[in-house]
């Protein structure tokens, strides 16, 4: 395991920030920042949660490097079907089945499916039934061709926001995960691989068959769990009146997910 000085030397070279900069945001010194990423002094418990708030490090690998201080990790991991999570799961279903006869999804930290309400299976007839079986990666659902993308209009555009956003998730995370997640999907037809800068536009549109959506991801204000900080709703609302209208005229003639 790397020591915590070399971690945080790792961290802060990922945000680009010169240890002058991290110094003055954190209210060290720069050569006391040097001596705790040379491994010269020891950094205390409050001070890495300090550098790890100001770098903007994800609450697992907040307990990460608190574990390579010598210190306990500061942030519970909760199990998903356990009771200490069972009351934010049970409101964050409720926000599932009100965004109906809208699709929304539950997802963790790797695209993987926790729930979705019953009109994503809108998205979903036609697709390969092994893309379907739990574990279900909603974002390689999305690209492969035995998933949704034969039925996206405009996949190029598309594939390219997604690709975008996986590539700033796996910067932003340091999680090998989506990296190789990020390679197998770069890897499907549909477009050239547009992860270098942002699509242009102003909201990128999901043209789904005859319908329009666009998506809004919504996430937990103040998670102090590190399961709870790393789920994320993914819901997709109407871009056009006549989208609107079709999903409030029926939801019938759709394959369910499964989880």
């Amino acid at each position: 395991m790397s020591g915590v000085g070399e971690l945080l030397r790792g961290w802060r070279s990922d945000r680009r920030l010169s240890q002058l900069e991290l110094s003055v945001r954190a209210g060290v010194s720069a050569r006391h920042l040097s001596f705790l990423e040379t491994g010269r002094s020891r950094p205390t418990r409050d001070m890495i949660l300090r550098l790890a708030e100001e770098l903007g490090v994800p609450l697992r690998a907040r307990n990460e490097l608190l574990l390579a201080g010598g210190f306990a990790p500061a942030y519970a991991e909760s199990a998903l079907d356990g009771p200490p999570l069972a009351t934010v799961l049970a409101s964050l279903r409720d926000v599932l089945a009100g965004h109906a006869p809208y699709p929304a999804v539950l997802i963790d930290r790797h695209w993987t499916m926790v729930d979705a309400n019953d009109a994503v299976g809108r998205f979903t007839g036609g697709c390969a039934p092994w893309l379907l079986e739990p574990p279900v990666n909603v974002l390689r659902l999305s690209l492969h061709p035995d998933g949704m993308a034969p039925r996206i209009r405009n996949l190029p555009e598309w594939r390219a926001h997604l690709l975008h956003r996986l590539d700033q998730q796996a910067t932003a995370t340091n999680d090998p995960v989506l990296r190789e997640l990020l390679a197998e999907l770069t890897a499907y037809p549909g477009g050239p691989a547009a992860t270098g800068s942002p699509p242009n536009g102003l909201v990128v549109p999901l043209r789904f068959d005859d319908l329009s959506f666009f998506s809004i991801t919504s996430v937990l204000g103040t998670p102090l769990d590190v399961t709870l900080s790393e789920l994320a709703i993914e819901s997709f609302l109407p871009a056009d009146p006549s989208t609107a209208a079709a999903l409030h005229r029926t939801t019938d003639g759709t394959a369910p997910l499964r989880h």
